[in-house]
């Protein structure tokens, strides 16, 4: 692949190498001095549409960037920002049909995998929290859905059972305790949906993958800054991101931990992540959303879990796995999860209630 042909279309000449550990898109960053620049080529066997991913970055960053402005805010730091090509547009597409895209390069500023302070999972949730409040006036109609279904656990359910119902690996036998557990919550999967349905929820825009690593944190100041990889933006519930980055942040154990006497939901992780969130967005919650707010973070955890067993019962077919039975341990750490924070609901409820105030 010729970079320097690609950075070309850009407008740039700069020397060009691989970035970072993304596990979807190829990244590269500009190897001058500042301003620098990132470069990806975007996953379309992921995304199957591009420039679609493509508009609806435009349009949520440009929407973002005149309220940033308007605060007396930085731009340059608090969102991203796209590069446009020599023809103007957002994207180059090459004769291989492979997509390309530039941002610019955040500077001193770090993302972690994992939550190593306290602080930082707060400053995460006020993060995903303005990243929404920003976007609250935008019209999620307006936007693609990237991935159709994404977060809609019902539909993630009838997936299930119809692993089930195939049974193609042949493992449905050793799994029965896991497929009664999840069948036995399959009547809260439409939970959210439904009130979406209704319009009790309101359909706003969603970020849709809420991992602590897709928060930038400033080196200096230690605040968290810009909200990253918006390739999975698209019209949802804020629960998505709220609950799923409680499925991530607060567990006490690995993803995939075999010892599962270390998978537990930590309160207080998961007090500074709502309390940092409700921070930004208490003046914008509806009263529904309010209500089902602690229910989210088992509602997207037993979402993630169920879908790691029916791959596992699928032969191991979209994640991608390190050992025998990784599906199968990620599924089993999940519902290791829901459990523990339904025992604690009556605590974690609570701790919703303290800071809705």
């Amino acid at each position: 692949m010729d970079l320097r042909a690609i950075t070309s279309q850009f407008e740039l000449t700069d020397e060009i190498t691989p970035y970072g550990d993304g596990h979807i898109n190829d990244t590269y960053a500009t190897t001058a001095s500042a301003p620098r620049y990132i470069l990806q080529r975007i996953n379309n066997n992921v995304f199957k549409r591009p420039d679609q991913v493509m508009e609806n970055i435009e349009k949520v960053t440009a929407h973002m960037r005149k309220k940033i402005i308007e605060a007396g805010g930085d731009p340059t730091r608090e969102t991203l920002t796209v590069i446009p090509t020599r023809d103007g547009k957002s994207y180059y597409k090459d004769e291989n049909g492979n997509y390309f895209r530039m941002y610019r390069f955040i500077e001193n500023a770090t993302t972690y995998n994992s939550v190593e302070k306290i602080e930082h999972f707060y400053e995460a949730a006020r993060a995903f929290g303005r990243f929404q409040k920003l976007l609250a006036d935008f019209p999620a109609e307006q936007l693609h859905e990237t991935i159709v279904d994404f977060h809609n656990t019902g539909a993630r359910v009838a997936q299930l059972k119809e692993a089930i119902a195939n049974d193609k690996a042949g493992r449905l036998a050793s799994v029965q305790e896991e497929v009664k557990f999840a069948l036995d919550r399959a009547p809260q999967a439409t939970w959210v949906t439904d009130r979406i349905a209704s319009g009790e929820i309101p359909l706003r825009v969603t970020h849709n993958d809420t991992k602590l690593n897709n928060i930038m944190i400033d080196d200096n100041t230690g605040k968290a800054i810009c909200v990253i990889d918006l390739d999975t933006v698209m019209p949802g519930s804020l629960l998505y991101d709220y609950g799923d980055s409680l499925r991530f942040g607060s567990n006490a154990g690995a993803e995939d931990e075999t010892d599962l006497s270390k998978v537990y939901c930590r309160t207080d992780l998961f007090e500074a992540f709502t309390r940092g969130f409700t921070e930004e967005m208490k003046d914008c919650l509806a009263p529904a959303e309010w209500e089902l707010l602690a229910f989210s973070a088992r509602l997207l955890t037993y979402e993630c879990g169920i879908r790691f067993l029916a791959d596992y019962l699928n032969g191991d077919t979209y994640f991608k796995i390190h050992r025998p039975d990784h599906n199968l341990d990620r599924c089993r750490s999940q519902f290791k999860l829901v459990a523990d924070m339904e025992a604690r609901s009556e605590e974690l409820e609570a701790i919703v209630r303290a800071c809705r105030g």
